[in-house]
């Protein structure tokens, strides 16, 4: 699993950088080109951040993006780097202890160049198939082709302008104006030019044919097809013209038909990566307690309320609570994840707002940021906080007696897993513990299991 969590949070801040505006054109490449590679949810997510470069610079935090999307953060970390991988998002980061994010967002690429590369065309092609290819492909061909018997009779710009020399100064030379930026994406495949030199006599194949731009084709050709400089030697041979020239069209043509002939009939396919498994040990949660703690710093608190509900979808009251304690008192998602988990588990599933802002109110004063802190927190002022819930019930009812005239047993209170630290204290200083709050703390461990089945 990537270690989404390490490297984004819902508290963190972002900005949105549109170098210049983008058209409705733009829009139908996004959707007919870019969509079938990078889904549903990362192409809302490029969308999403249109809309907001548009309206507004202004800085906002990506609890934002998981409310307008209705996504937990791990989501908008996948959709954020296939972005990147794609071409259509740049991600700059600053790391001075409160980190931060600019978004830089790149126009897709025109159908020529899409499809003239061999890396996006077969990717789309593997997506999508023939038939549905070749008619996406046909929708942007240039279909008013000028006839033949007509001649052009256009003027050149020396035809009409001529330079005056005088004494007028010279214009600024700022380079900070709007640059309309290929969305090329960055391929790091490595590739052994000096081999493949070795192979090919300068006779044949001149030195010079072999620009910057061919280079970048020849390297992502040997990617795809997974073939070494001998290889794309045979492929260049195949390719080079009678003027001794190099074109990307006879190149990609020639790996096809080089492919097809050595290989298989079938393209290659374009599939993405598993995700890598962390590499240090402390990126894999050890214990449930680990996995919690996870789960409630990475998740929106929408879906923290969805998910104690057993997946019924929480009442407008309960969210405009969290939202607020998120957006107008400036709470970390994860503190109030932890708050709302307590005082549900605490109340029999009741959000009484004058006690959550009560706790609230606490934490804030107390800086509370991570949920770790607000976990270790609630069991310190445990006995002040129910204090303080019975200091708000409207009546205080008295406690039943039994006809021998003793007190009747009361219910022990449902506590949140977390809160008896039950991975984390030594089996010698545990204190005994009655079979019903067991039993309790076992069902709502089986409630947070269906996180991970919802995809969160």
């Amino acid at each position: 699993m990537t270690a989404y969590y390490k490297e984004l949070q819902p508290g963190d801040p972002y900005r949105i950088r549109l170098p210049y505006p983008f058209s409705n054109y733009d829009r139908q490449l996004l959707t007919l080109l870019y969509q079938p590679m990078i889904g549903a949810e990362a192409t809302a997510f490029y969308l999403t951040l249109w809309a907001e470069g548009e309206a507004s610079g202004d800085e906002a935090t990506h609890y934002t993006l998981m409310n307008t999307l209705g996504n937990p953060i791990s989501k908008i970390f996948e959709a954020r780097i296939q972005l990147e991988a794609i071409g259509l998002l740049k991600t700059y980061r600053k790391d001075d202890g409160n980190r931060c994010f600019i978004y830089e967002l790149c126009p897709p690429l025109d159908p020529k160049t899409f499809f003239m590369d061999p890396l996006l065309s077969m990717f789309l092609f593997s997506k999508i198939g023939e038939p549905s290819y070749r008619r996406v492909r046909d929708r942007f061909l240039i279909h008013s082709e000028v006839p033949d018997d007509f001649k052009e009779v256009s003027r050149t710009f020396t035809d009409i302008f001529q330079p005056v020399h005088a004494k007028a100064g010279y214009p600024s030379a700022k380079q900070d104006l709007q640059e309309r930026k290929q969305g090329a994406y960055e391929a790091d495949a490595e590739f052994d030019f000096a081999m493949l030199r070795q192979g090919l006599s300068e006779q044949l194949v001149p030195k010079r044919v072999l620009t910057a731009t061919i280079r970048d084709f020849i390297s992502k050709l040997a990617y795809l097809y997974s073939w070494g400089p001998l290889e794309m030697q045979k492929v260049i041979l195949l390719a080079i013209e009678d003027d001794y020239n190099l074109t990307v069209e006879g190149l990609k043509k020639s790996a096809s038909e080089y492919y097809k002939l050595t290989v298989s009939t079938t393209a290659p396919q374009l599939v993405q990566v598993q995700k890598e498994e962390p590499k240090a040990t402390e990126d894999v949660p050890k214990t449930k307690q680990d996995e919690l703690l996870i789960y409630l710093e990475t998740a929106p608190p929408i879906q923290v309320l969805r998910d104690i509900a057993n997946g019924n979808e929480p009442l407008p009251a309960d969210v405009q609570l969290a939202n607020q304690l998120v957006v107008t008192h400036g709470m970390k998602p994860a503190v109030v994840n932890v708050l709302l988990h307590y005082v549900l588990l605490r109340t029999d599933m009741k959000l009484t707002k004058a006690y959550v802002e009560k706790i609230a109110s606490h934490w804030l004063r107390k800086n509370v940021t991570t949920a770790k802190e607000a976990m270790e927190l609630a069991r310190v002022e445990h006995t002040q906080y129910m204090k303080w819930k019975s200091e708000g019930s409207p009546t205080t009812v008295a406690k039943p007696f039994t006809s021998n005239g003793n007190r009747k047993p009361v219910r022990e209170e449902k506590l949140p897993e977390w809160f008896h630290k039950k991975n984390d204290a030594p089996a010698a200083k545990a204190e005994p513990r009655n079979e019903s709050l067991e039993v309790e703390k076992q069902k709502l461990l089986a409630k947070l299991a269906l996180k991970k089945g919802k995809g969160g």
